[in-house]
This record gives structure tokens, sequence and C-alpha cells, in this order.
């Protein structure tokens, strides 16, 4: 009973405190240093590999990914889509096919990408193709873009592992092949860590990790 009495005191203050938030997380008017340009993605080494995750919010993928260890570089952006160079409101439209993405610049020395697929699972509601928590649209759909073989391998292989295991009744999430990649508006990059009190707020009132918690139980401390 108390466990219970505490997730509800939780859910309801997220949603005091999503109250007052806009419907569009990106409107100008709460955004004080709005750059609406595009930096081009710089040049990736050729010790370093990439991956590109989407599961919603990419403030928040990208989040959740800077603290793994062995992760170079994350870059919020936009791809499987069919317009060229899209913007964030043209991808808001629902009309570009274009899904919110995380591009990670990864170490493979440092860190797998067997680990890196174990960080995007736990942090994704994998029986939701609908969006992903409160961001609602096509836009937000979950996916694993894949850029070689053996990623494809890997990524096949464990959410072959979690439909076998019978924890989720479905895992909705699909397996991509990797297209091109669109870096986000700059405002949006580091969201953050550049605007890190209307970042709390809006994942805490969303229901991302009251979710997340519910799907996978609670993180490990530290």
């Amino acid at each position: 009973m108390r466990r219970i009495a505490v997730l509800a005191l939780v859910a309801l203050v997220a949603a005091l405190l999503f109250w007052g938030l806009p419907a569009d997380r990106s409107t100008a008017q709460w955004l004080p240093e709005r750059n609406e340009k595009q930096t081009p993605l710089p040049p990736v080494p050729e010790n370093l590999a990439i991956a590109t995750f989407a599961n919603g919010c990419f403030w928040c993928t990208e989040s959740d990914f800077d603290k793994v260890e062995g992760v170079v570089a994350t870059y919020s952006g936009y791809t499987g889509g069919q317009v060229k160079n899209p913007t964030y409101k043209q991808v808001g439209s629902g009309s570009t096919g274009h899904v919110e993405a995380l591009r990670v610049v990864y170490d493979p020395k440092k860190v797998s990408y067997e680990k890196l697929l174990d960080v995007y699972w736990h942090n994704t509601d994998v029986t939701d193709d609908g969006g992903q928590f409160c961001d609602r649209g096509s836009e937000y759909q979950p996916a694993i873009f894949v850029h070689t073989p053996e990623q494809r391998r890997l990524a096949e292989a464990s959410k072959a592992a979690f439909e076998r295991s019978g924890k989720f009744k479905k895992v909705v999430v699909p397996i991509r092949d990797a297209a091109e990649f669109t870096p986000a508006e700059d405002y949006h990059q580091d969201f953050y860590q550049k605007n890190p009190g209307h970042y709390f707020r809006y994942r805490l009132g969303c229901g991302r990790d009251y979710r997340l918690e519910e799907l996978w139980g609670p993180k490990p401390k530290g």
C-alpha cells in the first residue's frame, strides 16, 4: 500500500508540473536561446562507430545515452522520412515520415553495441507504436536504425530474446535500415543541459520514468 501511495503522489506532482507547459515543447515564447540553425554533423573518425535510436523525445534519449561510458558524442535529429533536410516544424506535422532520433557516436573498444541496445530497450516503451509516453504521433514512434549487417543481427537477436521471454505481449519496435540523418536545430542539441529546469519538468510531467519503472522495474542506483 505504501508503494502505491508513493507512486500516486509522484503521478500527482508530475501532473501539476506538466499542467502549465505549452503543448508544443519548442515554442519560442519559453525558449530564450532558441536557434533555428541546423549545424552540419562533423565527420566520424574511423576508430569510432555510429548507432541510431528512436524512442520519442530526443531530448530524453540524448540525456540517457550521454551517461553511457564509451559514448563519445550524441546528436538529436530526424531520420527515416522522404523530405531532404527537414525542420522540426515539418517533422512535427507528421507529413514527412521522419521520426525524432538520436545519433550515437561511440568507441567500440569501450562500449559494445549490445550494451547500447540494452540501454535503448530499458528506456523505451516497447509496447507502444503510437508514440512514446505523452508524445503522440508518427514522429515519436520507436525504432532501431541499423548501420551494418552485424548491428541488424544483434538488434534482431535482442528483440527476439524479449519476445521469447514473455515479459511483453508484443514488442512493437521495428528494426530498420539506417537512412539519411538530419541534425535537429541547434536549440535542441544538449537541451537537457542548456535548459535543465524545463527539461526536468517536461520529463517528469510526461510520465516517462514512471512508465519505464512500470515496464522494467526501478533503475539501479548510481
